[in-house]
């Protein structure tokens, strides 16, 4: 169960930058996933052998320009209800303002360990000025500067320290966990209902560690998975202007808690940027992926060509990774709800495959001779041998190369693309590696 620390505060105190140094500190960064600019706002920090994850919430604010002071309290709220741990970060060359008290109000309400953080402490002499800050009422500032890095260790220890023990989940480890995920009313609720039907008896509820996600026991119709539910319900008025980040720190906690995501998309929508964002936090944590796009029954023309033209439009957006099903559904009318599940059962079971040494080199090294890697200044890169590591969280594949660091990416999607043309791996996605032979 992971642990998610929020970094708030008014504009310009070095959010951002805050955040590239905690994820920096991880050596295999989670993939940078091309897109949106907002896709850097969410990694993960490891240290100390604990790992986290990490939201800068600044990224969050719609148009950044005229950013009123109301989005960014609601933000600071929001952050306080998903979160386990608040950083509050104030600028040390400014000063206490007025947004930092306000900040600071709504933090001192909250049950959440908050961590005072005066930042652009560049020199000995800005550490004194710190001491304003303990007006804002929440303890001791710590110093750091997050473009140097100093005091940033200092900051991470007391993270790790604070930081709610990892309860284990009552949920049972090998059962499979299925998240619906998807922006605010695209019809989560609808569906987790048409799965579960009005036979609410077979359904146990179990808290998990985290404050909001419930996992509910299905066993019916032979199957048996949990499904990570987080659709929680609140105040409506409270987050209309920060819906999307809402959503998106909500979707972080099924997500993380998953091991296949039902991404929905509404039908009468198309595929929009929340959507994108979504999709993005799925790829980085590796989980399956079933699309579904909901409230087909409202769409009038439904031919095959519409058909296509949608699923090619949602496959385009998503590339690279486009080895996912997607299912033309409705929760309201509950036309294939049970495809969904079933799709959602064969994804998990893709996640699992293994496939043995022998068989991955007979068809793989052929086709690795008749299209090898470009060769680079003269070089010829030569794959000899390659073989699935065992017990990983996916399907991980290591091909043995004499030069591996001249391999390119695009040739790894090569060898991926192959490997998903001759075994069923639809729905997860699976790593690629050159290694040194």
């Amino acid at each position: 169960m992971g642990n998610l620390v929020a970094i708030v505060g008014r504009p310009n105190v070095g959010k951002s930058t805050l955040f590239n140094r905690l994820t920096k500190t991880r050596h295999a960064i989670v993939s940078e996933v091309a897109g949106t600019t907002r896709d850097r706002q969410y990694g993960k920090c490891e240290w100390a052998g604990k790992e986290f994850s990490v939201v800068d919430t600044g990224g969050w604010v719609v148009n950044s320009d005229d950013i009123f002071e109301g989005a960014i309290r609601d933000q600071v709220r929001i952050a306080t209800e998903e979160a386990d741990l608040v950083l509050f970060l104030v600028d040390v060359q400014t000063g206490v303002t007025d947004l930092d008290s306000d900040v600071a109000q709504i933090l001192r309400k909250t049950k959440l360990p908050v961590i005072l953080v005066s930042n652009k402490t560049d020199n000995n002499e800005q550490q004194y000025y710190a001491a304003d800050f303990y007006s804002l009422g929440l303890g001791e500032p710590i110093c750091i500067s997050a473009v140097s890095g100093f005091g940033t260790g200092d900051l991470l220890d007391m993270i790790i320290e604070k930081l709610p023990l990892d309860k284990k989940d009552d949920a049972e480890e090998n059962i499979p966990r299925f998240a619906v995920v998807g922006r605010p009313n695209v019809g989560k609720s609808s569906i987790i209902n048409a799965f579960v039907g009005e036979d609410r008896n077979i359904v146990t509820d179990i808290a998990g560690t985290t404050r909001d996600s419930i996992y509910t026991r299905y066993d019916k119709f032979g199957f048996d998975f949990y499904l990570v539910d987080t659709a929680g319900i609140r105040r409506k008025n409270k987050v209309s202007e920060n819906l999307e980040f809402y959503s998106v720190m909500r979707s972080i906690r099924a997500i993380e808690n998953s091991d296949v995501c039902i991404l929905m998309i509404d039908a009468t929508r198309g595929i929009e940027a929340q959507d994108m964002n979504i999709f993005q936090l799925i790829q980085k944590n590796k989980k399956s992926l079933v699309v579904v796009v909901n409230k087909w029954d409202l769409v009038e023309n439904k031919d095959q060509k519409v058909i296509d033209t949608f699923t090619n439009a949602i496959r385009e957006r998503m590339a690279p990774f486009v080895d996912f099903p997607i299912i033309f559904a409705s929760a309201l009318t509950k036309q294939r709800i049970f495809k969904v599940l079933e799709t959602a059962k064969e994804v998990y079971l893709n996640r699992k495959v293994r496939i043995g040494t022998s068989k991955l080199n007979e068809v793989m090294l052929p086709i690795i001779e008749a299209t090898p890697p470009q060769s680079i200044k003269g070089k010829y890169i030569k794959i000899k041998y390659c073989t699935q590591v065992p017990d990983t969280q996916i399907p991980t594949f290591v091909f043995y190369a004499n030069l591996p660091q001249y391999v390119k990416e695009q040739y790894k999607r090569f060898l991926e693309n192959q490997i998903r043309d001759h075994w069923t791996l639809t729905g997860t996605p699976i790593n690629v590696f050159i290694r040194q032979k």
